[in-house]
């Protein structure tokens, strides 16, 4: 059976004066249009596999749904078109109130000007509240969870090419792990694990993911209620101020029996 998040393709190897062809794997990166009750809500590049997770962690992220009860059907529909978008549209229960203009507005602000303006970061800080406390975390667990979720990144391990989410329970075990071309995609999908497990919030345990931690990670962890992040590279500025508001712990640089705590270093277990 073939791998959705993987695809082969013919390459030249160029060593010195050596030409070798092969062929190399390669992550599968389409769009993906994301539909409630039969309207566009959203676009989003991604890799292929559990695009429900995905739609539930990004409506919950922009705070459209609290919990897996307020969808009550979905459709999933594959694009025979290379160029066309794959389509999952989900159906809210009835009653449940979408406000459109606000979500459009919202969209428009970030495509516009990304994290820059005072109106967006005014509407990423709306609704955060502090998180829970939480049990702490032991230490030395937490300084050798990259190398155990190492092992579990095949997609990765395949191509190279690939983020990595993972939420860990307070024994820092990991529980679930998607990978996806995009670190946001990554996360969502994990958000919409919790959220289908009836976990959300969380108020329990830790996020992981690949790469940097930038403030909008942050705000999908603090809004799904997981008290503690921790990336494999850095976080940006805004990204701490985030996590300080909304209470959390954020580390960063977690690799090779090290890391950095930016803030919360409270939930740390000696």
């Amino acid at each position: 059976m073939s791998d959705p998040q993987v695809v082969r393709r013919p390459v030249t190897r160029v060593t010195g004066r050596s030409h070798e062809p092969l062929d190399d794997a390669l992550a599968v990166e389409r769009p993906l249009e994301m539909r409630v009750d039969g309207q566009a809500l959203a676009v989003t590049l991604r890799t292929p596999g559990f695009d429900r997770e995905l739609a539930l962690g990004f409506l919950a992220g922009e705070n459209v749904i609290r919990s897996s009860a307020d969808v009550v059907g979905g459709r999933e529909e594959s694009s025979a078109c290379q160029d066309a978008p794959d389509i999952i549209d989900l159906l809210l229960k009835p009653g449940h109130v979408l406000d459109w203009s606000k979500l459009e507005r919202h969209f428009m602000a970030t495509a516009a000007c990304g994290l820059c303006g005072r109106a967006h970061l005014d509407a990423m800080r709306a609704g955060l509240t502090p998180v829970p406390e939480g049990p702490r975390i032991d230490t030395e667990l937490l300084l050798a969870l990259p190398a155990r979720v190492r092992t579990q990144q095949t997609a990765f391990e395949a191509t190279g090419g690939l983020h990595a989410a993972v939420w860990c329970d307070a024994a820092m075990e990991p529980r679930v792990l998607r990978e996806d071309v995009g670190r946001h995609n990554a996360v969502d999908k994990v958000c919409g694990w919790l959220l289908e497990q009836g976990r959300r919030p969380v108020g329990e345990g830790l996020l992981w993911v690949s790469g940097r931690a930038g403030a909008e990670l942050v705000l999908k962890a603090a809004r799904a209620g997981i008290p503690t992040m921790a990336s494999v590279g850095a976080p940006s500025s805004l990204a701490v101020e985030l996590a300080e508001a909304a209470g959390m712990t954020l580390i960063g640089f977690l690799r090779e029996g090290r890391m950095n705590v930016y803030c919360g270093q409270g939930r740390l277990q000696a």
